[in-house]
């Protein structure tokens, strides 16, 4: 067998490892296993910040460098400890909030509090997704900035996720970052923060380049990793925009789409 072509396999969450239901399947394992005994380091690179991928992460008996928050935090799962953590500067995120409202009016806004048990506060009208994750319900706008936040998630009663996204980033795109993460979940975040932030830092804690790096995603907050990344592998679900700049398209989350390229290269 010849060696795998690559050091470092950094996969998204959310629509790309873990399938409908939260889960990631033995075939998924098996794949992920056989390329990290051929020599690659696994790594997962979320929009999730820490206390929403934990317990992910736990259940795969991950003990390795995981990127959090969307680049902001860095974590070690084995040793349960932050290396890294940047902040979004409340202030900045007020103005941008404003801003945004006076272009397309109310917003219902949601926020993930820094830290391993940073609380997740979701504000009036804000439509939180089914399933396990905890969330906190707050009613006063003050409670928002009461303490040091990673990002802020906004929604807009009509505009779709894109339209949302694209005329939040025209209005606020100097102060900002504005990404859409997956259905539903269109963030602010520090300005020049990414995935490939947090990816390029834990790779050089690994001593692994950019260019010994394949990557898989399925939604526009993973063309930076993409872009850092030497190979980028879109999902079969992938949203448009990042399918645009795949270097190739993989079946979907569903149907195995990390072991159909990783099977394929430890075959070659």
């Amino acid at each position: 067998m010849s060696p795998f072509p690559y050091r470092l396999v950094a996969t998204d969450l959310d629509g790309t490892l873990l399938r409908a239901d939260e889960s990631v399947s033995d075939r998924t394992r098996n794949a992920l296993a056989a390329a990290t005994a051929a020599g690659a380091a696994h790594i997962v690179v979320t929009g999730r910040a820490v206390p929403w991928t934990r317990h992910i992460l736990d259940d795969l008996g991950y003990e390795g460098i995981a990127v959090c928050g969307q680049g902001a935090q860095v974590y070690h799962a084995g040793e349960h400890r932050l290396l890294t953590s940047l902040t979004l500067d409340r202030q900045l995120a007020g103005l941008a909030l404003s801003k945004i409202e006076a272009e397309v009016g109310p917003l219902a806004v949601a926020a993930s509090r820094d830290g391993l048990d940073g609380e997740v506060l979701m504000g009036p009208g804000y439509r939180a997704q089914e399933g396990p994750l905890p969330y906190v319900p707050y009613e006063d706008p003050a409670e928002l900035w009461s303490a040091p936040l990673t990002k802020l998630y906004i929604q807009h009663p009509e505009l779709g996720d894109d339209e949302l996204t694209r005329l939040a980033r025209e209005t606020v795109g100097g102060l900002v970052d504005v990404v859409m993460a997956g259905p539903g979940i269109v963030e602010i975040l520090p300005l020049g923060l990414s995935k490939a932030t947090g990816l390029s830092l834990a790779a050089r804690r690994l001593g692994v380049k950019a260019a010994e790096t394949i990557a898989f995603g399925d939604m526009p907050n993973d063309i930076p990793m993409f872009g850092w990344a030497a190979h980028g592998v879109a999902m079969g679900n992938a949203h448009e925009e990042l399918r645009a700049v795949a270097d190739e398209v993989t079946a979907s989350n569903e149907e195995d789409g990390i072991a159909v390229v990783l099977e394929r290269l430890l075959a070659s």
